[in-house]
């Protein structure tokens, strides 16, 4: 052995003897307890320092809390103001005239005192013209419960005034308001512009208020909500500064605002409200008690927060403060946590001194070691499995990468390339003989070889802090945020993502690519689409349009030149209709290409409707005759795609143009026949908007002189109500409207009429400037609502037509009949938005058949139904009783006895007389519900409905004594006396038969002249006679 073998044993023993004090006085229990003491107080210091914190952060969320319930609740107070303006609004909208009582004994109602605190008064502010002011002051002192000394004032000639005319409830305040011009001062004025010109509540800025003027100034503002004339239109500002007939407003005081505002979590906060946009001692309009020095403080003694809160057009400013006293509740959970931890550190020094004492007297050096030696053994197994699962997970980590569909590829920023995916190769089109492990730089100048623009791709591998835009974040890893659409020369788009991260103690790059040239090319197609559907909506030329889908492809692919040819209208030349990029004189060239010639892919495309394609035009036998003009434009290639129309034929081509001698790829082939086809679509569509534009022209001439009244209504506002009213559970529309009248005139009121022709003009006796005067008074005036309900409730189930007649009242007043048809305008079938109306005056018309209806059913010497009237009279009184089997009715039958000896001996004239005096005694006798009619000469009829056989016999008789007791004088002064025979039967029953019952009671009749008239006589249901009632004869 040799000698100097032992010599660093012995220097290891050495140096363990030198050490082992050192070691023992670290394994010491006092050294080990106070290490534990020192780290448990550590401990406990840190756990303090998280529970202030802690604690910081809860007053802060607190105190956010209350902030914003204290602000909510003061914008749901200004709401609240709002609202009741809006109530009173509603007011004067839902009445014609709001009197001084109506006025106070709404606002009574709704209590102001109890849900609107701040209010101090709710006033109407009228719009006094200039020129009106004495006129409207008298008016106002003679309204009833008004003030007999009510003016004006502040005095001065203005060009308008605004007033206020009422204020409840009575108080200070709204009795000296009344009378003020609050178009005087500039705050309120500039308020009340506001208010008029945007139809919406507006607020103003500080003001005085009438009863402070003379105590100590209180801050105080004016809400305040415009009211316009029912019926005008407001769409517009001119037209609510001509509707504008006055304001409501509320005036309120903000220290009365904040009044009981908040909650007990609110309650202690400072609060200070300053008028405008920022806080300052200036614009200061509320200060809360306590608030003093609070809000002011230095940040570390309190919490504060600066709010700001938008009202009626007006914004404040809030500030908002927690005062210092709040906050020593919370430092109670810091001390205890020192307390504890300082109580348990000292614990768990004992514990260690006591533990550290009894492994030291245990000795255990031996079993320690033994256990060091299995966990070595234990480690390097746990080594060698990690090292088996690091080889396994690389190898599901490629197998991942490679299944992707994006391409992978990541870098070390010095050259050398960590890993790439088979899609990156694919996408890159990157040969498998390319070394790019040791050298990068040949991957990357493959890359930018690719790009149509090789400024596009940051294909840099300079180290990350070199890079622009590269930013460290709190990881360490290096943030490349770089994101980029890469073109590429064969057509394609790829998206390209960048990223930095930290592997190890070395920075390193990870790319993404994505081939989105599908997205891309559909959302510019989508984009082109939308642009020719605008230009096709307003009517652009079709060079502007076909342009605009030339731009669409030319904008994206720089490298492309793009023309559409059109044929003309023979089919035998193709012209120039769109080509931006080309040059003028290669237009020139060839527009106006004859088919028959040798035109090149263009004409060789609409020939034979399919693509040709020419990869280079310099040497292609086709293009020999335009051949010095390509090179003229620095063209090389060109493809051309037929354009179709919609049935099929070539109507066109599409060409395409590149710089370069070459094939065109899958997305430039994608490409032209996308272009080509919405071409097409675009040609049609426009070709097709034209014809529309024409056919609507002349629509508008036939329209305009058309002979019938047609009218164009707008329905939308109506078909918004009717939405909410059949929301609102209503299910039968029309029975509703049948029994609310007053929602059939609301609805009426919100049709607007949009355009009528000269027919309708004429109708209604209007000029072409009276189309604002005209409202649906010219189609259904107020008598006729109950037709446009019915109208109404037909539409709103669903029918196209509805068919009605009504009257209508003339702008001059005049009250016509009309006839109506309504129909629901074409393309809006499932909607009211649009009707289209057509009237006729059937004033005449009607007059005329009231005319022919009273010569066909009335008898024109006696003025009783004729025999068809009586007759269809007696119909509906028999299916009447067919209907009620209990009930009854007489038919009389009557006679004038020696009528013609009356005609013989006194003529005609007598004779007619006669039987006028009859009609008018039987007019007088007979009920409401009786019929009287004359059958023909002589004879008469009555119907008694309800009346039975006797009782109509009781009538009979006190008819014909009547006729008995009242002798006609004639001119020549002679009295004629005339009795009458009556006969009477009774239908009813089993026996409801009109037509019978007439028979029956001519039967009666007869036998009452062969008895030897002036008699009554009657005749059951069964055929047999029964006695008749008769008096003494008259003279035969």
């Amino acid at each position: 052995m040799d000698p100097a073998a032992p010599a660093p044993s012995r220097q290891r023993r050495l140096l363990a003897s030198a050490l082992a004090p050192a070691l023992a006085l670290a394994q010491s229990p006092r050294m080990l307890s106070a290490l534990v003491l020192a780290v448990s107080l550590g401990l406990t210091g840190l756990l303090w320092r998280d529970a202030r914190n802690d604690a910081d952060q809860e007053l802060q969320a607190d105190f956010e809390v209350r902030v914003r319930e204290l602000v909510n609740q003061l914008d749901q107070r200004m709401q609240t103001y709002v609202q009741v303006l809006y109530g009173v609004q509603g007011l004067f909208y839902s009445s014609e005239e709001v009197t001084r009582r109506e006025f106070r004994t709404y606002l009574e109602g709704q209590g102001l005192a109890r849900h609107s605190p701040g209010v101090q008064s709710i006033g109407y502010m009228q719009l006094v013209p200039g020129g009106a002011r004495a006129a409207h002051e008298a008016a106002v002192r003679r309204e009833p419960g008004a003030n007999p000394s009510y003016h004006i004032y502040p005095a001065g000639e203005r060009a308008w005034y605004a007033p206020t005319v009422y204020s409840e409830p009575p108080n200070p305040l709204s009795l000296r308001a009344l009378g003020f011009d609050a178009a005087s001062e500039p705050l309120r004025r500039a308020a009340l512009d506001r208010a008029r010109d945007t139809g919406l509540p507006a607020m103003t800025g500080a003001v005085r208020l009438l009863d402070d003027l003379a105590e100590a100034p209180r801050s105080a503002f004016l809400m305040l909500l415009p009211l316009y004339s029912r019926g005008k239109p407001v769409t517009t500002v001119a037209e609510r500064r001509a509707a504008l007939t006055g304001w409501v407003f509320a005036p309120f005081r903000v220290g009365d605002l904040m009044v009981r505002l908040g909650t007990p979590r609110t309650a202690g906060l400072a609060v200070e409200v300053h008028d405008g946009e920022s806080a300052t001692t200036d614009n200061l309009v509320y200060r809360s008690a306590g608030a003093t020095g609070a809000v002011n403080a230095a940040p570390v003694r309190m919490r504060s927060s600066i709010q700001q809160l938008s009202l009626g057009g007006h914004r404040w400013t809030l500030r908002i403060a927690m005062p210092h006293a709040a906050h020593v509740a919370a430092t109670d959970r810091m001390r205890l946590i020192a307390l504890c931890g300082a109580l348990l550190s000292v614990l768990a020094a004992c514990l260690t001194w006591a533990l550290a004492r009894g492994r030291v007297r245990a000795h255990q050096a031996l079993a320690r070691s033994t256990a060091l030696a299995a966990e070595l053994k234990e480690g390097q197994g746990a080594l060698l499995a990690m090292a088996d699962s690091a080889r396994r997970s690389q190898t599901m980590l490629r197998s991942i990468l490679d299944s992707t569909v994006d391409g992978i590829l990541a870098d070390d920023f010095k050259g050398s390339i960590l890993n790439a995916n088979r899609r990156f190769r694919e996408l890159w089109n990157v040969p498998e003989y390319f070394d790019w492990d040791s050298d990068g730089a040949v991957l990357m100048a493959h890359l930018r070889a690719q790009l149509s623009r090789p400024e596009e791709g940051q294909f840099e591998l300079a180290p990350p802090h070199l890079l622009p835009l590269a930013q460290p974040d709190q990881d360490g890893d290096w943030q490349l945020p770089e994101q980029a659409l890469l073109r590429l020369k064969d057509g394609r788009v790829i998206e390209q993502h960048t990223r930095g991260l930290q592997l190890g103690r070395e920075p390193a790059r990870i790319w993404s690519f994505r081939d989105v040239t599908e997205r891309v090319h559909g959302e510019r197609r989508e984009q082109t689409r939308r642009r020719v559907l605008e230009l096709l909506a307003t009517g652009a030329p079709l060079k502007t349009i076909l342009e605009s889908v030339v731009a669409g492809v030319e904008t994206d692919n720089e490298e492309l030149l793009c023309s559409v040819l059109l044929l003309d209208e023979q089919g035998e030349h193709l012209l120039v209709a769109a080509a931006p990029g080309l040059p003028p004189f290669f237009n020139a060239a060839i527009h106006g290409t004859a088919l028959h010639g040798n035109g090149g892919p263009c004409v060789e495309a609409v020939l034979s409707g399919r693509r040709v394609v020419v990869e280079d035009l310099h040497n292609a036998p086709a293009w020999m005759e335009h051949r010095d003009i390509a090179l003229r434009a620095g063209i090389a290639s060109g493809w051309s795609d037929p354009i179709f129309g919609a049935g099929g034929a070539v109507i066109g081509t599409f060409s395409v143009y590149q710089r370069e001698a070459r094939q065109p790829s899958m997305a430039n082939i994608a490409l032209i026949e996308q272009a080509a086809r919405l071409a097409g679509i675009a040609i049609e569509q426009a070709q097709a908007a034209q014809a529309v534009r024409a056919g609507e022209a002349r629509f508008r001439r036939l329209y305009d002189h058309a002979p019938v009244a047609l009218w164009q209504q707008d329905w939308s506002a109506l078909h918004t109500a009717l939405a909410e009213l059949t929301a609102s559970g209503i299910d039968d529309m029309g029975r509703y409207l049948e029994a609310n009248p007053s929602q059939v005139a609301r609805l009426a009121a919100l049709v607007r009429i949009v355009d009528l022709n000269a027919a309708a003009r004429r109708q209604v006796g209007a000029g072409p400037q009276d189309l604002a005067a005209i409202t649906l008074a010219q189609n259904f005036e107020a008598a006729a609502m109950p037709a446009f309900a019915q109208a109404l409730a037909a539409l709103a189930r669903g029918e196209h037509f509805f068919v009605c007649e009504g009257s209508f009242r003339r702008l001059d007043g005049v009250m016509r009949h009309n006839e109506l048809t309504l129909m629901i305008m074409p393309g809006h079938t499932d909607s009211l938005d649009f009707v289209i109306v057509s009237t006729v005056d059937t004033t005449e018309k009607r007059r005329m058949h009231d005319e022919l209806r009273v010569l066909a059913t009335t008898d024109f010497l006696t003025g009783l139904a004729n025999r068809r009237e009586f007759m269809h009279r007696l119909a509906d009184e028999e299916a009447r009783l067919r209907r009620d089997i209990g009930a009854c009715t007489a038919v009389l039958q009557l006679d004038i006895d020696h009528f013609k000896r009356i005609n013989d001996e006194h003529g005609h004239a007598a004779g007619d007389a006669v039987l006028r005096q009859l009609g008018v005694l039987m007019l007088d006798e007979q009920r409401k519900i009786d019929m009287v009619g004359r059958m023909g000469g002589e004879e008469f009829a009555m119907l008694l409905p309800g009346t039975t056989l006797p009782a109509a016999a009781v009538f009979a008789e006190r008819l014909r004594q009547r006729v008995a007791l009242s002798p006609l004088q004639l001119g020549s002064g002679v009295s004629l006396h005339v009795t009458v025979s009556i006969g009477i039967s009774v239908m009813g029953g089993k026996l409801p038969g009109g037509d019978a019952a007439l028979i029956r009671a001519d039967q009666a009749l007869y036998r009452a002249k062969r008895a030897g008239r002036n008699r009554v006589e009657l005749q059951d249901g069964i055929g047999s006679d029964r006695p008749g009632l008769q008096t003494p004869a008259a003279s035969d």
